[in-house]
């Protein structure tokens, strides 16, 4: 009995979600050329892009991964890499 309600639930779900009423969010690729749009307002302190703010968006789960790397973690916590962070309303990463 519990199989089959369990089955029945699972198969609604993906019912729903075929059917665009249920969110699926898709796990975040970490890749840091992703953030290539935003690589002139974080060298230069020009106001980022919306395409930069989308992409950093995106990229945001990735930001801690980031940091901890020796070749990146210097950009990610630049001054510059922090007013774009604010500019595009994403709050500094806890890591």
């Amino acid at each position: 009995m519990k199989i089959n309600v369990f089955c029945g639930v699972a198969l609604l779900a993906m019912m729903m979600a075929l059917q665009g009423e249920v969110p699926v969010v898709e796990a975040a690729t970490c890749n840091p050329m992703e953030l290539s749009p935003c690589l002139a307002a974080i060298t230069t302190g020009a106001p980022p892009s919306q395409t930069c703010c989308n992409k950093l968006k995106e990229q945001k789960p990735c930001l801690c991964e980031y940091i901890k790397d020796p070749n990146l973690g210097r950009f990610v916590n630049s001054p510059n890499a922090i007013k774009v962070q604010k500019s595009c309303g994403i709050p500094a990463p806890k890591c």
